[in-house]
């Protein structure tokens, strides 16, 4: 790994970070606000059954609770956009982006090993992406807090709740690297990418909306994190494993694939 490589490559991410950092944590905070504006109206209906069960649910999370409302903030379409912009985005493009533009080259000529350049891209966009997903739930547990909701989950067990999130984004930001290794231009790069998690958040919306399809839920990385209910104290320890072998997975296939890569002149 190159350290100057690293703290270059999180500059390059500066800006985008700054504002996705601010947005993160807005977001982040309004999820337990919205609880406590709505969550007895959704009770109420639910127990009506004016409202079918399968409604209240939005992937692993829901309303009707304060754990549960802090994993719908953190599987929503907006906390998933802002932190795939660097674990999807900046990863899909950092080898492809280069090799495109003819740059590759240029850098791999400077004395560093190809497997030295991997690992230093990997560690700088990962930093970005931690940075992202710590935003999100830093806003989500400091709003969690300052409501008053707070002894309603056990915040002890927040530790596990970060490793367990890194480990789920870190599983994508792999698969984006190594698409990017494989391919010489950055578009089939971010679409296979954005592809396959795209795959993963329609196989958990699709378990939750549809009861006959909950089995999909357990192909799907997304609902392999439940931050909700690792703060109830009901976390299930296989999903770290799962989420860590998705992420050793591609590093594997990267290592072995992108030093003995022929690089063709670009066109």
């Amino acid at each position: 790994m190159n350290g100057r490589l690293v703290l270059q490559t999180v500059r390059w991410q500066a800006v985008r970070l700054a504002a996705v950092v601010v947005a993160g944590v807005a977001w982040g905070a309004l999820m337990p606000f919205v609880y406590t504006q709505f969550s007895d109206l959704i009770r109420e209906m639910a127990n009506s059954g004016q409202i079918p069960q399968e409604l209240l649910n939005f992937g692993s999370g829901s309303l009707t609770s304060v754990s549960g409302t802090i994993t719908l903030g953190l599987q929503h379409p907006i906390a998933i956009a802002l932190v795939a912009i660097f674990a999807v985005g900046a990863a899909s493009t950092a080898v492809a982006g280069e090799r495109a533009r003819g740059t590759l080259e240029v850098l791999l000529a400077r004395p560093i090993s190809r497997t030295r350049l991997y690992w230093s891209l990997l560690v700088g966009i990962g930093i970005a992406t931690f940075v992202a997903f710590g935003a999100v739930l830093g806003g989500a547990i400091g709003g969690t807090i300052a409501f008053g909701l707070a002894d309603q989950v056990e915040l002890g067990r927040l530790p596990w709740v970060i490793l367990n999130g890194f480990g789920l984004w870190a599983a994508f930001l792999t698969f984006s690297l190594a698409a990017s290794i494989t391919f010489d231009r950055p578009g089939p790069a971010i679409g296979i990418s954005l592809a396959w998690l795209l795959i993963h958040y329609f196989l958990e919306i699709l378990g939750s909306l549809w009861t006959d399809a909950a089995w999909t839920q357990q192909y799907s990385l997304l609902h392999h994190f439940n931050p909700g209910a690792i703060l109830s104290g009901n976390g299930d320890p296989m999903d770290l494993v799962i989420v860590l072998v998705a992420t050793v997975v591609p590093i594997s296939y990267a290592l072995y694939l992108f030093p003995q890569r022929d690089l063709a002149a670009p066109s």
